[in-house]
């Protein structure tokens, strides 16, 4: 772990000096206003570990020889920034593929059944011998990675049901874009909500981001279509509510359809699957085409993660910790396919990776 502490007239210039010197995966660690004046911002960054470098590159002769090395190579790197396992130092080990022993490993996630045999299903067609490798197969075909481009992204509409985590998903990726050079503005959408809006506000501040009360949709669509000509981020930060519900969309259905706004779903990865399948699949009829799943950190069984992220909508991060400098994390079909077999049947394992 890198830690880094920069010093300057703004939080535009700091943010700046990070990126330059640490990269786009950095992430804040805590920001304060300097003695001598300006600002002094604290960050961090995550190295890759060398063990799971060597246990991708040991890997993919395997794949290489069953002819699907495309889809290694396009995630390899990926991994390796992202991937944190649950023991520092952790070794990769191969175990063999057998069918009913990964469908016990998914129902000890409590993953839908119909889910656990249609991708055991799939990875023993692979004809893979690994366990971990034939299973990512399978979930490369059903699961899609779109993590979102902080330095290009449009307005965003975050939905979900409540309790989702989507103010502080808000301020995550309000600190992304500060550190990809964006000037940011978090719209508060939830007036009513008791301390949404104080928490969205700190949130602001603590970012250097601008922050709005917006009550209603035209007031919304406005602040957006603001934000667009003075080419800032809007971040929109929305009621709970459940998609599921005909007449719940219907009067969320406003939001969803201000132009140049995308919606991103939320949901958290401590639900129950089958119901977070549907949650997923209903925000999908609002429009949403990407989701980002969070509270990682607090279950030990990943079936509501598996589940939402093999849905018609795309993944684009998963969280792990209810604090900004958490930040956001990528996954792939690969990592996954490790936390699900590396953590099935053992609680005691911990959450996600």
């Amino acid at each position: 772990m890198q830690l880094r502490t920069f010093i300057a007239d703004d939080m535009r210039a700091a943010l700046a000096k990070m990126r330059d010197e640490m990269g786009p995966d950095a992430i804040i660690v805590s920001s304060q206003r300097a003695k001598e004046g300006g600002v002094l911002v604290r960050a961090a960054l995550d190295e890759a570990d060398a063990d799971l470098e060597a246990a991708a590159n040991a890997a993919t002769p395997e794949i290489e020889d069953d002819g699907i090395a495309d889809f290694e190579t396009g995630y390899r790197d990926n991994l390796i920034r992202r991937l944190r396992q649950s023991g520092a130092g952790a070794k990769y080990s191969a175990r063999s593929f057998n069918r009913a022993e990964l469908i016990a490993l998914l129902r000890s996630h409590r993953a839908p059944d119909v889910v656990s045999h249609a991708l055991a299903e799939a990875a023993e067609k692979t004809n893979l011998s690994d366990m971990t490798l034939a299973l990512a197969s399978a979930l490369d075909g059903r699961m899609r990675a779109e993590p979102l481009e902080f330095a290009s992204l449009p307005a965003l509409l975050l939905i979900g049901p409540h309790g989702a985590g989507k103010t502080a998903t808000a301020a995550k990726i309000a600190a992304h874009a500060r550190m990809a050079g964006r000037d940011v503005k978090l719209i508060a959408a939830d007036a009513a909500g008791a301390g949404a809006v104080a928490r969205l506000e700190a949130f602001a501040n603590h970012l250097d981001a601008r922050f709005l009360i917006a009550d209603g949709a035209e007031t919304v669509a406005n602040a957006v279509l603001e934000c667009g000509l003075e080419k800032s981020f809007a971040i929109v930060d929305t009621a709970g509510f459940d998609p599921r519900n005909a007449k719940a969309r219907t009067a969320f259905s406003a939001l969803a359809q201000i132009e140049d706004l995308e919606a991103i779903g939320i949901v958290s990865a401590c639900g129950d699957s089958e119901e977070t399948a549907e949650i997923a699949a209903a925000l999908s009829l609002l429009g949403a085409r990407r989701l980002i799943v969070t509270a990682l950190d607090l279950t030990h069984r990943l079936g509501a993660l598996l589940a939402a992220s093999t849905q018609d909508l795309n993944l684009a991060h998963v969280t792990r910790s209810p604090y900004v400098a958490g930040g956001l994390e990528t996954l792939t079909p690969l990592s996954l396919a490790r936390a699900l077999i590396e953590t099935g049947g053992n609680p005691d394992r911990g959450s996600a990776q």
